[in-house]
């Protein structure tokens, strides 16, 4: 292992006391994307639906009861609260690196009375001495002051990066929000899709049943087949089996919410038992490209103030390579006698130059000097790693969401086929053109559509909610 020369250090030092300047490398920010846009981004501009707020975007929605509910969960989740704490943390951090770069003062004092032993050597020595006093006291009152001197700005890199640990738990904070807002949305999203698609499939079972009843009678009558007989039960018996696994979900997602929300679960379940339409997406406001992700997603933020955090360790670890100076001194009084503790006999002063240097220890300097570059390196990486993942959220996120709204339209347009079907199979039907299992198999066929349009539906206003949220969303349009 090499070990750094003391004629360079020599050099270094005095290069550092002359500029003063703290080593290490300053902090420079990573390359911005070059991408102006994201690929998505001309079919999301298509869409026609008003745009959103950006700050309060699930308001976009224009649904007074998410609004309350995401109004609840930002006050009070119990992640966001944590992620609150985490800034008390931060904040603490950075005043302990900020004091350490200023002077520290105490008020020492003492007040002792003592009774010599003379069974001890020095006891037998002074008992020895003629007027030998083995009772005494002392006083003693000192003002004591301190201070290491950031000649190589070891304290001051700690301070930059306890500085971006601080940043970082803000920014955390509003990833948190963010997040929590998004859950809260996309539960409620997912809890009316569940119960409009749950009403659909007992009103399809109540069609079905009928179906069956029907199909049997004329099955016992000679006029229907065995196989129709078996297979009107057998979609009977699929879409049954159907409901109970909505049931749990939506039974799930209630829970969830409530979670979300900081409550037991059960806690705000009357709020959402009565079915309600899904809220159609809103439209988006300007997306920016991926650069301006970069001072909009909080965690974005927060990975590239870890990343500044840790070349603020760097400078930190090569500051062990020079020595460390400090000052220190007292003023005081001291005596044996309270009557002379304030006279000018009793005055004291001392004034100390410190010097700490871990001259034949490099080899761990060096240690720690890798490892803070390669945390350094690692930290780079993520940073470099999360701007891609988030690229990659936007753009799914936006074909997602192009993507379910063109399914939802389609399947609009065969819902309306379907109905008209139906209308004609009702009316065969009352003329005696055709039986009832045609009228009953052609309800069936619209609500598995039906079905069909409010899976989409649902997760169209998912795919926005997610759009939202890769975007940063709760961002300033200043």
């Amino acid at each position: 292992m090499r070990s750094v020369r003391f004629p360079a250090l020599l050099a270094a030092t005095s290069a550092t006391l002359l500029s003063g300047c703290a080593i290490g490398p300053d902090y420079v920010a990573p390359p911005a994307p070059k991408a102006g846009a994201f690929m998505g981004q001309p079919a999301i501009a298509a869409r026609i639906a008003t745009p959103a707020p950006a700050e309060t975007w699930w308001r976009g929605f224009n649904d007074p009861v998410l609004d309350r509910l995401v109004g609840r969960a930002l006050a009070q989740n119990l992640d966001l609260a944590q992620a609150t704490a985490r800034v008390t943390q931060a904040r603490a951090g950075l005043g302990a690196a900020t004091a350490a770069l200023l002077p520290s003062a105490s008020i020492q004092g003492q007040a002792a009375t003592v009774h010599a032993s003379t069974q001890t050597p020095t006891g037998r020595l002074l008992s020895a001495t003629p007027g030998f006093d083995r009772d005494g006291s002392s006083y003693e009152g000192n003002l004591v002051a301190g201070w290491e001197l950031d000649v190589f700005g070891g304290a001051r890199r700690d301070r930059e990066a306890a500085l971006a640990r601080y940043d970082a738990a803000e920014a955390g904070v509003a990833a948190a929000r963010l997040t929590v807002a998004a859950q809260t949305a996309d539960t409620y999203m997912l809890v009316r899709g569940l119960q409009e698609r749950l009403a659909i499939a007992r009103r399809q079972a109540e069609t079905q049943s009928r179906l069956v009843e029907t199909v049997r009678l004329l099955y016992e009558r000679g006029a229907a087949a065995d196989l129709q007989l078996r297979q009107a039960q057998g979609g009977l018996a699929q879409t049954l089996a159907s409901i109970p696994v909505l049931e749990t979900g939506l039974e799930a997602a209630l829970n969830a919410m409530d979670v979300i929300q900081g409550a037991q679960p059960g806690t705000y379940r009357a709020e959402l038992v009565t079915p309600s339409a899904i809220p159609a997406a809103p439209g988006l406001a300007d997306a920016g490209g991926p650069a301006e992700l970069l001072r909009r997603r909080p965690d974005l933020i927060v990975a590239e103030q870890r990343l500044r955090a840790s070349n603020a360790e760097v400078g930190s670890a090569l500051s062990q390579y020079f020595p460390k100076l400090s000052l220190s001194g007292l003023v005081g009084t001291a005596t044996t006698s309270r009557d002379t503790l304030f006279e000018g006999p009793a005055t004291q002063a001392q004034g100390v130059l410190g010097l700490r240097w871990r001259l034949f220890d490099f080899g761990r300097v060096n240690a720690e000097v890798k490892a803070a570059k390669g945390r350094k390196a690692e930290a780079l990486a993520a940073y470099q790693q999360a701007v891609l993942r988030a690229s990659e959220d936007v753009e799914n996120a936006f074909v997602s969401l192009v993507k379910r709204e063109d399914q939802s339209r389609v399947l609009s347009d065969g819902e309306t086929s379907l109905a008209k079907a139906r209308a004609a199979s009702q009316a065969a039907y009352e003329a005696g053109a055709v039986s009832l299992v045609e009228v009953l198999d052609a309800d069936a066929r619209l609500l598995a559509v039906r079905d069909a349009r409010a899976q989409a539906k649902t997760e169209a206003a998912r795919a926005a909610i997610r759009s939202f949220q890769a975007l940063g969303g709760g961002w300033s349009e200043s």
